[in-house]
Formats: structure tokens, sequence, C-alpha cells
């Protein structure tokens, strides 16, 4: 994808503010932090990977940067960077960097959806800075469809995500957006804010809403038929990771005038089989969900898209970060160091999906085969 010049990492990353004072400065605050980001997308997953590949490569940083850049910084010059940078302006830029990929490549409506764009909300820890005592917790947007990280929030120190979540949300315009989540962000005070704010939800509910789930487990376990009984299903079938999956959605508009949950406009039950062979004994579970979405809004086919679409957030970003980015086994945690990481890490992620790669790890082995192309991507073309 050609992105125009403000659309580029480079470019929001130059808007940074630089904390330091002007005494003594040798480098461009913003500079520091492209070369990391440098680093991230050339494969490197910690600082110190990022500084050994920079001076192996020093000829061509320094042709890139030009005369701004007097020398190659040290290890522990990037690791002071990460240290204080301020995290609000650069989770900011971030995700506006973000929401513009996804401007300039929206996802189109298709019938899968009913035309709805599918929006996952999830938390994640950040477990190697957590061993040290940091506590690194964040709570992500992700584009369904595209991958792309629309916004990140770090979760304050004694607290959680219920409170994280409505601050990630805040401002946002989600006309013609399903925000899904588990069961953990299954609040009405988040369903309420969704809907205030133009959006639809789908939520995943489970016993920590006790009475809610004894409502949907005892509709659904009814016998159907009866003249009320609005109850339809969908049924889809998956062969992918060496197992068999069938899943069967039913849904329901008759909770609507009974639970006392903002918008609510169906409720749903999903069950699961597994198998690893056609013969073998099939696993099964059993969720529940809720949604604001009314049946001429979504039939159960698209609802059943749309939860599965969910956890996108799962298998495109989280695992992503851990496995192929390394988020979980840097050990790195003074200050904002395992957050800033963090955060760079996202928006290296949208920048590969932005590229149109389809395999991550494939994307970071070219850019470590190719650093200038690296530059390029970033928005900093090598002459």
């Amino acid at each position: 994808m050609a992105l125009p010049e403000h659309s580029t990492l480079a470019a929001h990353l130059r808007a940074l503010p630089d904390p330091r004072g002007k005494q003594g400065q040798q480098f461009l605050w913003w500079h520091l932090v492209l070369i990391v980001a440098w680093g991230l997308l050339c494969g490197q997953k910690v600082v110190r990977g990022i500084a050994e590949w920079a001076h192996a490569h020093a000829t061509l940083v320094q042709e890139t940067l030009g005369e701004d850049l007097p020398r190659i910084p040290s290890e522990s010059t990037l690791r002071r960077v990460l240290r204080y940078l301020e995290m609000a302006p650069l989770e900011g830029l971030v995700a506006q960097y973000g929401q513009e990929l996804a401007a300039l490549a929206p996802c189109a409506p298709v019938q899968a959806t009913g035309g709805w764009e599918g929006q996952a909300v999830d938390g994640k820890e950040v477990r190697g800075a957590n061993t040290h005592g940091a506590q690194v917790h964040l709570v992500s947007l992700v584009q369904q469809d595209s991958g792309l990280i629309l916004g990140q929030q770090c979760v304050p120190a004694k607290t959680n995500e219920i409170k994280a979540a409505p601050v990630l949300l805040a401002g946002r315009d989600l006309r013609g957006v399903v925000v899904t989540s588990d069961a953990m962000l299954t609040q009405r005070t988040l369903a309420q804010q969704i809907l205030e704010q133009g959006g639809q939800y789908l939520m995943v509910v489970k016993r920590n809403h006790p009475s809610l789930y004894e409502d949907l487990q005892v509709l659904f376990e009814e016998a159907p038929g009866g003249p009320e009984d609005d109850r339809l299903r969908c049924t889809t079938h998956n062969h992918a990771h060496g197992r068999y999956e069938t899943r069967t959605l039913t849904t329901s508009e008759q909770l609507r005038d009974y639970l006392a949950w903002p918008g609510v406009g169906q409720v749903a039950q999903r069950v699961c089989s597994r198998q690893r062979t056609p013969r073998a004994a099939a696993k099964s579970e059993t969720t529940y969900a809720i949604t604001s979405l009314r049946r001429s809004q979504a039939d159960a086919e698209q609802l059943e898209h749309l939860w599965r679409g969910h956890w996108s957030i799962e298998n495109r970003n989280h695992y992503v970060r851990d496995e192929t980015l390394g988020e979980d086994r840097c050990q790195v945690f003074a200050g904002h160091a395992a957050m800033a990481l963090a955060v760079l890490r996202s928006a290296i992620l949208c920048l590969i999906r932005s590229q149109n790669w389809r395999c991550v790890p494939q994307a970071l082995r070219h850019y470590a085969a190719h650093p200038d192309s690296a530059w390029s991507a970033l928005g900093i073309p090598f002459s």
C-alpha cells in the first residue's frame, strides 16, 4: 500500500514530545525511538539486539538519518529512551496511525456480517516484564478483518480491564461497528457506552454474571416448540489445525423485554464440537452471548461470523506479539520500557498489515535481509 506522508510511522513518531532539557542533547528524540522501531521491524526482539543491529548497519543508519545523527546510539542510550518515553502521547500517536491505516483500506461491508465492521476489545499481560514485578497489562482494540490495532491502553496499577476498556473506547465514532468482547468485559456500563457512541455490541456471557448466565441457559435448554419459540439456528463446519469443528449457533429474541441489560436485541447459544479425526470422540463446549443487534440487523449466520471474528485479537495480535515478536520473553521492565516496547510492537504490526503481508515472520525476514526497505516502510526513503 502506498501511504501518504502523514500516514507513515516515522511522521507520527516525529511528533513525540521530548522530555529532556535542551542542554547536552546529542540525538533527536524521535530518531532514537525510530531506530528502536526499525530494529523491531528487522526482527530484533530485545534492546541489546536492536543496538547491535544498528551498530552492524551503522553506515546505512547514518546515511538514512543524515547529519542530525552524530553517531550510532549505544544500548544504554536506547534503554534510557524507552524508560523515559511519555506513554500517553506515544499511545495516542500509534492509535492515530492505526486508525489512518484502517481508513486508507477500510473493511468492505460483506454479507457475512450484514455490513457491520467487527472490532474486538481484549486485554493482555506482558509476562516477561511481570516476572520482575512490573505488572504491565494492556487492553487493545483490533479491527477483526484486517488485524489492524486501532488503539491500545495501559491498565493502571491496582485496577483492571473493566476500567481501562471504557477509556480506550471513549470518543470513538462507533457507527456501523460491532464491538465484541470476552466475558470479563461483559459489563452494563460498557454496553451502554458503546450504544451511546453509535455502535453495537456482542458480549460473551459466562458465570461471572450468574443470573444472566442462568437465564440464557434455561432458555436454550428448554425443548423447542410452542407459538413463542423463535429460535433460529445455523451450523458451520471447519477443518483446520489438525482438527474438525462443528459450530451450531442458536439465537432468540424472547428475552428482550425480560433482561435488565442496555439495548439487548438477541441472545445466543453456541455449541462447538471438536474432534481430531472424523471417528474420534468429540469434545463439546457451550457458550452464551448477548448482543444489541436485532434479528433484522444480523441473523444467526452473521452473528456467528462476528463471534468467531472476535478471536482475531488473539490469533492476529496477542499470539503474534508473544511468539513472533517475543513480547512475553522480553525481560525489559524498568520505567516505561516494557509498555513503550509493547506500543511500538503494535505499531510495527500495523505497518506490516498495511503492507499486505499475510505472514508476519516472512515480513520480518524480508526486512532483516533488506534493512533499507525497512526504512522506506517506516517512511524514511533511503537515497
